[in-house]
């Protein structure tokens, strides 16, 4: 079990030992590649990259007390999940990701509303995760969630 307060680091380490290599090039594309003002962190027993408190002082309508998530990354039973909070909320995000899958991946698209899940390790679109990664700034994200989930 992964504890609230484990390091991103250990989450790795404890993770499966056959998801560890993809768990850490995931984490290093999204570290590489997403725009000022996200932090990584724990939350919610996953890897997460959030907007801190300090950037976005209201916080989670969920909980007042966390600060503003926007994607994670985890270990699951049968695969690693990428949840983006941005192809959720943002048709067009997601439209450009669907269409855009099939050029970095051979296999069939295996996605919920904002989950991607990767049961085949060797076959994770790195590029294609890189791309999306970047596609997004904390602030237009702030200004999305605000519309959608502040009424």
């Amino acid at each position: 079990m992964i504890k609230q307060n484990e390091s991103v680091t250990n989450y790795i380490k404890n993770s499966p030992t056959e998801r560890q290599e993809a768990l850490s090039k995931i984490r290093q594309v999204i570290l590489k590649n997403i725009p000022k003002n996200f932090e990584e962190t724990i939350i919610y027993n996953m890897i997460g990259y959030v907007v801190p408190k300090s950037v976005y002082p209201k916080g989670y309508h969920c909980g007042k007390d966390l600060p503003l998530p926007f994607i994670n990354v985890a270990s699951q039973k049968n695969f690693i999940a990428l949840y983006h909070m941005g192809i959720y909320a943002k048709p067009e995000l997601y439209k450009w990701f669907v269409n855009e899958y099939p050029n970095h991946c051979k296999y069939k698209l295996d996605m919920g509303k904002s989950c991607i899940r990767f049961k085949r390790l060797n076959d994770i679109p790195y590029k294609l995760i890189e791309a999306l990664i970047k596609k997004m700034t904390a602030e237009q994200w702030i200004k999305i969630y605000e519309k959608a989930y502040l009424k």
